[in-house]
């Protein structure tokens, strides 16, 4: 009998595309890895946001693992149209590694590959885990722009090119108030105890900036936007995630999403949009993070383009 598999399990019931949402014409394929930057646990993200307007595929590993590089050139294949893949890829050593091979693997195939690099996250650089920033929330926008630019029949280094400026004009900070338990530990990935809360936390528990004791969702989202806006600097609107780790319920998110709507507009930044949920998750970690875009025009008419996914839909 085949061992157990988390990956197996859930991925076997999980919609890889919403019903109709076959991809039609020659656009260029945008194909994310499965977390962080090819691991699996952060659902939606990215499996769930496969579907018109977003993404062709997405590749999955195992739980917060990255997927091997044959993987990688396999979902390449299945969506190349003949104009070309584009690799979303979030900013983790293993996983960045393993989509530079794929790419390769894939132009000796004869597919044309781009690559993005996301990498958002304001609270740590050159970690254990990173050479400079990780990728966080700011692969959904990405995503999202990159997939409808795309879905208008962009050639490919356009649609690169506006998923590098997505990503150049995104921020991110996270916080954790509890810790995530993987299938294989069976137990929190990190020690948190009950009162404390971790600032800057990554989306596989990675240490953040600093632990202090437990913080009001007013003084949570004072220090993460600001966090956020002291390297941002944004002079126009921005687009605004704030996003649920996984078990932080909608009730708590939308009050604290009404604290960095506060936060915002007292520091003078115009907000143009704002999505609010389970997005970009790590298992069953409570808390949250802040994802802010400064967005142009050409921007936001790619945002507000219909997208069908299971995870995200409208304009459809």
């Amino acid at each position: 009998m085949e061992p157990h598999s988390p990956w197996r399990d859930s991925s076997a019931s999980f919609p890889s595309r919403s019903q109709g949402s076959e991809r039609t014409g020659h656009d260029p394929g945008v194909v994310a890895a499965q977390c962080p930057c090819g691991r699996k646990r952060h659902e939606p993200l990215h499996g769930g946001f496969v579907g018109p307007g977003m993404l062709a595929a997405a590749c999955p590993g195992e739980v917060f693992t990255s997927p091997v590089p044959d993987q990688m050139v396999r979902a390449a294949a299945a969506v190349d149209s003949g104009a070309g893949v584009l690799f979303v890829v979030k900013n983790y050593t293993g996983d960045v590694l393993n989509f530079e091979m794929a790419a390769e693997l894939a132009e000796d195939e004869g597919i044309r590959v781009a690559k993005v690099l996301v990498n958002d996250d304001v609270a740590v650089t050159d970690s254990l885990y990173t050479a400079g920033r990780r990728g966080t929330g700011a692969t959904l926008f990405v995503e999202k722009i990159a997939g409808a630019a795309a879905e208008e029949g962009a050639p490919l280094e356009r649609v690169e090119s506006v998923a590098r400026r997505v990503n150049e004009r995104s921020r991110s900070f996270g916080v954790a108030l509890s810790a995530c338990t993987t299938p294989a530990k069976g137990g929190p990935t990190f020690d948190l105890p009950g009162g404390e809360l971790e600032l800057g936390v990554g989306i596989h528990g990675e240490p953040g900036r600093e632990r202090r004791a437990m913080m009001t969702s007013r003084e949570i989202a004072d220090f993460t936007v600001d966090a956020v806006l002291e390297e941002l600097r944004p002079s126009g609107p921005v687009l605004a995630l704030v996003n649920g780790m996984g078990a932080t319920p909608l009730l708590e998110l939308y009050g604290f999403n009404a604290e960095v709507q506060r936060v915002l507009t007292e520091r003078g930044v115009p907000v143009a949009r704002t999505l609010v949920g389970n997005y970009v998750t790590s298992l069953d970690m409570a808390g949250c993070s802040v994802t802010l875009c400064e967005a142009d025009e050409e921007l936001l008419r790619l945002w507000d383009a219909p997208v069908r996914t299971p995870a995200l839909r409208w304009g459809l």
